[in-house]
């Protein structure tokens, strides 16, 4: 009989826990129908209706710092910044100060999936027994699994490995802070996959590993680093200055955002510092993006209004396009897409180390909202709220404009 924990029970333990490094369980408390009708975010006072979101945070010391970043229908963009961007000496945070965004990151990597999709160099319909070289160990469940499967986190795939040294490394986190995912590099992962068994019924389900191999995969195709892409293929065409894998070379970086204990670390005290984390080569790419609100906004407004190139254009519109239906969470390329009172939210999630991350989009309005935090905090609400309250003022105007004069 083994000593050890079953995979089934090291996940239990992790959730029990409330853990999961990246991804959808950050809790998106939404206001109730009827206080978004009287509640609506008029550009003449989004300040006041911002502050009224995020300053309580600052005040209830839920975080030391945080900026949200709004591109409004009408294309301005607009940043409010609150508290200090490190607890021990820190200045207001702004539209120009550096955050890790943690699993935005995987946002880049499934656009990068979308572009070389789009040069056909890729097809979504690949599986992994054509995409790795060739006699890498697969497992019978491993081998079918798509490009798609991958960048929709329908593959089956956990979040993270569930092993006796995942849950120690893990132990050790939540009273130092460190990260419990330094032993998960690229032959960890292959090791993995080689013994993989897919669950009874595979639904979505957020995947550190899958956008890990992901990336490896388009590395593999193109010949170049996921740094490399980025820079080529986003970073640069869209010019994001202060967006990086490799933030130390940032003008920014020295007085960038800190991290700080939220509601992780279990056993650090809520706004003590905690280390940044640095990630294996595998996971490197889908994690260790730094950037700013401003950049973000950018980002966004690629997505929304296109960046003037055809084919990348292309490409950004297929990765917001929903692969399984569902009324909450369904799956796009690296987005999540919830309906939520009649209006239709576009997002990701990032949360690492010390760090929590927004960034959200109305497609139908053309509307979008960045939220970064310098503390680990599941509670991630205001960007939806700040959407679906733009989008109730939108409708009301429309609607006022429409009606019939007396």
């Amino acid at each position: 009989m083994s000593i050890y924990p079953s995979a089934t029970t090291l996940g239990a333990i992790l959730l029990a826990l409330g853990l999961s490094a990246c991804g959808t369980l950050s809790q998106q408390q939404i206001d109730p129908p009827e206080r978004i009708h009287h509640e609506v975010a008029n550009p003449r006072d989004l300040r006041a209706q911002v502050d009224a979101l995020a300053q309580p945070l600052i005040d209830g010391k839920r975080t030391p710092g945080i900026v949200v970043g709004v591109l409004s229908a009408d294309g301005r963009k607009q940043v409010f910044g609150y508290g200090v961007s490190d607890s021990l000496h820190g200045a207001t945070p702004d539209g120009t100060t550096l955050f890790a965004v943690g699993s935005l990151s995987k946002g880049f990597v499934g656009n990068l999936a979308a572009m070389l999709v789009e040069d056909g160099l890729l097809s979504w319909d690949d599986d992994l027994e054509h995409l790795l070289p060739a006699g890498t160990p697969l497992s019978e469940d491993a081998r079918p699994i798509t490009l798609l499967q991958l960048a929709t986190h329908t593959a089956g795939l956990p979040r993270q490995p569930m092993t006796p040294r995942t849950l120690s490394y893990f132990i050790e986190y939540l009273f130092t802070g460190n990260s419990f995912y330094r032993h998960f590099d690229q032959a960890y992962l292959l090791d993995y996959l080689a013994d993989f068994g897919k669950p009874r019924q595979v639904a979505p389900q957020y995947s550190n590993i899958g956008y890990a191999l992901l990336a490896h995969v388009l590395e593999l195709r193109s010949g170049k680093s996921i740094d490399e892409l980025t820079a080529e293929r986003i970073l640069g065409p869209l010019q994001l200055s202060n967006t990086s894998y490799q933030p130390q070379q940032l003008a920014g970086y020295a007085e960038r955002a800190r991290g700080h204990a939220g509601d992780q670390p279990k056993f650090i005290r809520r706004g003590r510092p905690v280390p940044d984390w640095q990630f294996s080569n595998i996971l490197h790419s889908t994690a260790a993006l730094y950037s700013t609100a401003d950049d973000l906004l950018d980002y966004a407004a690629a997505h929304l209004h296109g960046s003037g190139d055809v084919h990348r254009d292309a490409a950004l519109r297929d990765s917001l396009r929903v692969r399984l239906e569902r009324p909450r969470e369904a799956p796009a390329i690296a987005w999540i897409v919830d309906d939520i009172h009649d209006q239709q939210i576009t997002y990701q999630v990032g949360l690492v180390a010390g760090y929590s991350s927004y960034l959200g989009l109305d497609t139908r309005n053309k509307t979008a909202v960045v939220v970064l935090q310098n503390s680990f905090n599941w509670s991630n609400s205001i960007g939806h709220r700040l959407l679906l309250r733009m989008a109730n003022s939108l409708d009301q105007q429309q609607s006022l404009a429409t009606a019939p004069r007396p």
